[in-house]
């Protein structure tokens, strides 16, 4: 510290556009490295401290506050590795988040290249009716109810199921997409979103809004990584870890 200007709470406090307390509480939950203390016990910051700051907002806004904590205590416990692992960890997230993205939008396009086919009257159909209204086994639609990606009702009295127009709807499009070799794991969010979003093409809107989100992520975590990577050298030049 002896070397590094003396800051005062207030004034990481006014770099950050926080509170003082806000800056106690950083330095508590290991974002910040120890303060030194006075005789009198006031915390004194130095320039480290305003790196740590600087490298722990900018990792906030792309990995979120839990995240960029959980970095930053890493780092001032001495655990490098474990820092960069949770760096990496988050990236894969969002990678797997963008390829399944990216297999609902081709599951979409297989989808509409599918001639639309009437659905069934109200009232509902048996399993035996929808097996031979698409060509497959009764047992394979068991394993797609198995798997959470039909729920057809139950008759009462009977327990038998029936399916209604978009439970039968549902079939089609798993049918559709395990001819094209889909994996139940990305039939799911296609089902979903079509269930939540209402129809192909507003899951095809929902889906690009989404890709464009996972964008702006992207590069405000790059930023973030800029920043770590700074701060560790910084680190590394005057000795720490």
């Amino acid at each position: 510290m002896s070397n590094e200007r003396r800051l005062r709470p207030v004034d990481l406090a006014r770099l950050a556009g926080v509170s003082t307390q806000q800056i106690r509480n950083y330095e508590d939950a290991g974002v910040l490295p120890p303060a030194a203390r006075t005789a009198s016990g006031y915390r004194v910051f130095g320039d480290a401290h305003r790196g740590a700051l600087l490298a722990y907002r900018t990792l906030m806004r792309g990995y979120g506050p839990v995240k960029a904590t959980e970095i930053m205590r890493s780092l001032h416990a001495g655990d490098v590795p474990g820092a960069l692992a949770l760096v990496d960890a988050a990236h894969a997230a969002l990678h797997e988040e963008r390829v399944s993205l990216r297999a609902a939008s081709e599951a979409l396009e297989v989808l509409a290249e599918e001639p639309p086919a009437p659905l069934p009257r109200s009232g509902g159909l048996r399993i035996g009716e929808v097996a031979a209204l698409l060509g497959v086994r009764t047992s394979a639609l068991r394993v797609w109810e198995g798997a959470g990606l039909l729920t057809p009702g139950r008759e009462r009295g009977t327990g038998y199921r029936v399916y209604e127009p978009a439970d039968v709807r549902d079939a089609r499009l798993v049918h559709t997409l395990r001819r094209s070799h889909y994996l139940f794991d990305q039939i799911r969010p296609v089902l979903e979103g079509l269930r939540r979003e209402g129809s192909s093409d507003a899951l095809r809107a929902a889906i690009a809004a989404r890709g464009e989100a996972l964008t702006a992520r992207t590069r405000v975590m790059v930023e973030g990584a800029g920043a770590l990577h700074a701060y560790l050298d910084r680190l590394a030049a005057t000795g720490v870890n």
